[in-house]
Formats: C-alpha cells, sequence, structure tokens
C-alpha cells in the first residue's frame, strides 16, 4: 500500500523560524568571536538586523497563521458552516473536517490501485489452480465417485469489497466462492425460513434445502429414487420433519477435507512463488488459505493474504447457498429451532453477484465525481475508529452489530430511497454525505428505521439487479439488525454518535504518516455470514 506524506504547516513554520534565528544568532557570535568590528559611525545599533529579521520572520508565521484561520472558516462543507446541531461534530481548531477527513482517506483509508490489482491477480491465479486441482481429484468423501459424487464445479467466483471497489486500509484479505456440482440424481427444494412463527430473528435469513428427485423423462418411481440416492443422502442429508435435507455442517466438513487433499496436489507446484496453507474453520465456518510470500520472491507487492474460500450451492441467477451466518450470541439449537429443526440443516443465502449488479447500476447514472464509495470507505474507517479504546468483548459485540454488510446495506438503502446518485453526492459534500449515513446508522440502531436486506423479499431491487429464483422473490423481508439485543444497539448508538463528534480530535490523533501501524481488523468486523464487505 503506498503511503502519501503532507506536509504540517503547524510545525514546519515555527521550526523555520527557530532554525533562522539560530542562524542568525550563530553568525553573529562567530562575526565577534573573530574581532570587535569598528563602531558605526553615525552610533547605529548593530542589533538592529538581527531584530528585523526576527521580526521579519514572526511577521511572516502570523501572516500565514491567520490566512490558514480564513481559509477554514470559511471553506465551504466546513463543520462550522454546517450548524451546532447535537449531530454535529465539534471541530475545535482546524483544519475543517473536510480537510480531516480528505487527509486521513489518502493516508490511512485509500488503497493503491496498483497493490490492489497485483494482489488480486495473484489470489487469483492461486486460487485457480487449487480449484483445478480439486475438480480433477473427484470427491474423495463418503461417496468414491460415480453419478453420485459430490464435486467442484471448475470455476470460482471474486465476491466481496476488494472486488466493488470500497475496501480500505490493506488488500490481505479476500472472499472467494468456490460453486459445488451435485449429482445430476439430486434436486434441490429451497424454503425460506422467514415465516416461521416460532424461530428467533437471528435465523429468519436462513434457507432450508430438502432434497427431491430431478424431472425425468423415464419416469422412475420415488421409491426407487430413494433408493438410488441413498448414499449422497447419508453422507450429506440430515433429516428434518420426515424428509432428507442437505446439510451445510456436512458439506463444509467434506469441502475442508477435500481442499486439503487437493492443496497437497498443488503445493510442490507453487513453491517458487509463494507459501501456501490452510487453516479450517470447523463446523461452523468455511476455511481460509493463506498465501505468504517467498523469500525469493522479488516483486513489488509482497504481502501475506488470507482468503476465505466458501462453499456453495447454486440455486440460480447467481444466486448461491452457503453456511450461515453465526448467531450474535451462543443460543442452544433445542431453544431457538422449534418444529424438528436442526442447525446442520441451515443454509444462508449469498447474493454478492446481485449486490454488484446494483453497485454498478448506481455507478452508471452517478455524476462523474460521486463520493458515495468513497463515504462508504470513510464510514468504515469511522468504525474502526470507534472500536478503539473497547474491551476484546465489547470490541467483538461492536463489530458484530457494525459488520461491513451492515455498513454496505447502509449505502445502497440510502441511495435507493433518494434514486440514482445526483448532485446531493458531489465531492465537495463528502462530510455532509458521511454524516446522512452516520444518521440513517443510527436511527436503524434505534429502531427508527428498519435495515432490510437489499435483495430478498418483495421490496428488494429485483428490478435493477435482473431476475431472482421465486424462493427469494417469495422470501419475507429480513431485518439484519432484528437478532441484536435492543440494549446493545441503543448502546452501539450512543458509541457512534461519540464518535462522531469527537471525529476531528480522532483524525487527528490517527491519522497522517504519523500513525503508521497497519493491522487488519478483526474478524468480528467482517461480514456475518456474506462475503467481506471488509474490511
Amino acid at each position: 500500500m503506498s503511503v502519501h506524506y503532507t506536509l504540517n504547516l503547524r510545525v514546519f513554520w515555527p521550526l523555520v523560524t527557530g532554525l533562522c534565528t539560530a542562524l542568525v544568532c550563530l553568525y553573529h557570535v562567530l562575526r565577534g568571536s573573530a574581532g570587535a568590528p569598528a563602531e558605526p559611525p553615525d552610533g547605529a545599533d548593530s542589533g538592529f538586523p538581527l531584530l528585523k529579521v526576527a521580526i521579519l520572520l514572526l511577521l511572516g508565521y502570523v501572516l500565514l497563521r491567520c490566512r490558514h484561520f480564513v481559509r477554514q472558516r470559511f471553506l465551504p462543507g466546513s463543520s462550522r458552516l454546517a450548524g451546532h446541531s447535537a449531530f454535529s461534530p465539534r471541530s475545535l481548531g482546524e483544519p475543517g473536517l473536510g480537510i480531516l477527513l480528505e487527509s486521513y482517506y489518502e493516508h490511512e483509508v485509500r488503497l493503491s490501485p496498483h497493490v490492489l490489482g497485483h494482489s488480486k491477480a495473484h489470489v487469483s491465479r492461486i486460487v485457480g489452480e487449487l480449484v483445478r486441482a480439486g475438480r480433477a481429484r473427484g470427491s474423495p468423501g463418503p461417496i468414491p465417485g460415480g453419478a453420485l459424487a459430490l464435486a467442484f464445479r471448475g470455476d470460482f467466483i471474486q465476491v466481496g469489497s476488494s472486488y466493488e471497489q470500497h475496501k480500505i486500509r490493506r488488500p490481505d484479505s479476500f472472499d472467494v466462492l468456490v460453486p459445488l456440482r451435485l449429482p445430476p440424481l439430486v434436486a434441490l427444494e429451497p424454503r425460506s425460513l422467514g415465516t416461521e412463527p416460532a424461530l428467533a430473528p437471528a435465523f429468519r435469513s436462513c434457507f432450508v434445502c430438502a432434497l427431491k428427485a430431478p424431472p425425468s423423462p423415464s419416469g422412475a418411481s420415488g421409491g426407487q429414487w430413494l433408493r438410488d440416492c441413498k448414499p449422497f443422502a447419508d453422507g450429506f442429508c440430515v433429516d428434518v420433519r420426515g424428509r432428507r435435507h442437505l446439510s451445510a455442517a456436512l458439506v463444509l466438513r467434506w469441502f475442508q477435507s477435500h481442499l486439503q487433499r487437493s492443496l497437497a496436489t498443488v503445493r510442490y507446484s507453487l513453491e517458487g512463488r509463494c507459501r501456501v496453507s490452510l487453516t479450517p474453520g470447523g463446523l461452523e465456518q468455511p476455511p481460509t488459505l493463506h498465501i505468504l510470500p517467498c523469500r525469493t520472491d522479488y516483486g513489488c507487492c509482497r504481502l501475506s493474504m488470507a482468503v476465505r474460500l466458501i462453499p456453495a450451492v447454486h440455486l440460480g441467477d447467481g444466486v448461491f447457498l452457503v453456511a450461515p451466518p453465526p448467531p450474535p450470541s451462543p443460543i442452544g439449537p433445542l431453544l431457538e429451532l422449534p418444529g424438528g429443526l436442526r442447525t446442520e440443516a441451515l443454509w444462508g443465502v449469498n447474493t454478492a453477484r446481485q449486490e454488484q449488479k446494483l453497485l454498478g447500476w448506481l455507478q452508471e447514472r452517478a455524476p462523474p465525481g460521486a463520493c458515495y464509495l468513497k463515504c462508504l470507505q470513510l464510514l468504515k474507517a469511522l468504525r474502526d475508529l470507534g472500536a478503539r479504546g473497547l474491551d476484546p468483548m465489547a470490541a467483538t459485540q461492536w463489530g458484530r452489530i457494525l459488520s461491513s454488510y451492515v455498513l454496505k446495506t447502509v449505502l445502497l438503502t440510502v441511495l435507493l430511497r433518494q434514486g440514482a446518485p445526483a448532485h446531493a453526492w458531489e465531492e465537495a459534500r463528502l462530510s455532509e454525505c458521511l454524516e446522512e449515513l452516520v444518521q440513517f446508522l443510527r436511527g436503524c440502531l434505534l429502531r427508527r428505521h428498519t435495515l432490510f436486506h437489499c435483495v430478498l423479499g418483495p421490496g428488494g431491487a429485483a428490478t435493477e439487479v435482473g431476475p431472482l429464483p421465486k424462493v427469494l422473490r417469495e422470501a419475507a423481508p429480513v431485518d439484519l439488525l432484528a437478532a441484536f439485543d435492543p440494549h446493545a444497539r441503543e448502546l452501539t448508538a450512543a458509541r457512534l454518535l461519540s464518535t462522531w463528534r469527537r471525529l476531528p480530535q480522532l483524525l487527528r490523533a490517527y491519522g497522517g504518516p504519523r500513525y503508521l501501524a497497519r493491522c487488519p481488523p478483526p474478524r468480528s468486523q467482517r461480514t456475518q455470514g456474506f462475503p467481506e464487505d471488509e474490511p
């Protein structure tokens, strides 16, 4: 990541004044040590040149300070002209909030397109070789192979903020969907759980997928089909209400085992370019591929990268089923899943392709220089600043509530409410646009607004993103914040307001070249089961 340095005038001009004064004093000392000069005939004071130089330097410094004060006071978009409402940041001193945001964005938030492009290309090559090796190996799971084998489809889909132009800080974390190929004898019947009355809000965005026989011209009986697909059902399914349902936990366990074997196949061929290792994610989270640069790699972008490899089952129209997001807090499955439901049978839905189309649709209608993606990046940076000083448990809860996916949904919701981005999102109004997003997010936390999923349900942006599977169009609307405790949401809203009010002080404290510590955000601040929209 390239780092840009700017001149700090508050330090530079006093330093120049002191240095010039010291040089003049040194000159007079050396001149006096060489011999006492003759008394001027007109009786003029020999100390006058020193006094004159010091006064001129002092006047220059005062004029520069006055110019800077006038610029801050009358700058368009300055926080002083925005009024002194209870929500406005307390901009004590200079420069204005807009200038501070621009400086912080350049030093701490903005990604180098060169480094990001190299990182994405490197990830694409490594993951491509791994997926091709996995497809060639076939299925090493409970079914040895043949018509009922679960296998890699052979391609992969790059999702998340790195591919949507709003990633921040460092290009060191990526999300990749790895589509799986189901056996030809197996078809899925997905169903949304959003209408289950006794289900906890944390699981209302989940789906279950029952097995069914695909349309067959041969007209085989149901009993024969059950006997034929029994090996697949025993290896990858669980019983829910008397029917066999595809299990996300069992598929994830097979996926991690298959990846380990595939990695062993390509590890030797990758030794000259990088070092790779795979960290299993357990029964709930996908595995992470770690890519470390080799000692012999003298490329310009030597970064250590972490790639989440997410197994995905295609539903149609670019929509995939993935492992469900973890609940906000440990909840007993018997208490939260009534009616014979099992946590192993739950799936989440991934609509990253539709969200990419929605961002592209908005970008096509946006005027040149629209700053809405820049506002999203600064909103993520504001979240990271607000997490400073919290204990680990509170920081985890803060990151879960203000996940990158939630922040992206806030931006999409505000944009869709306003229509296509108009002059309101011009670069000159950066601080006002960011304040609008913070106010809407705070309203959602305080339940003044409802933050619905942008694609799911009848109120989603289906007309802008193209066709969707019927099960998604008919799904109940999903409130992304409903799963969190009301008290935790109120605390988060209060800290968000406090962080916004203290934003100028935080930007001065942690912005600029004086603060160059780089660390990836905690995993809790990544998306909750959705692709990182991360940071």
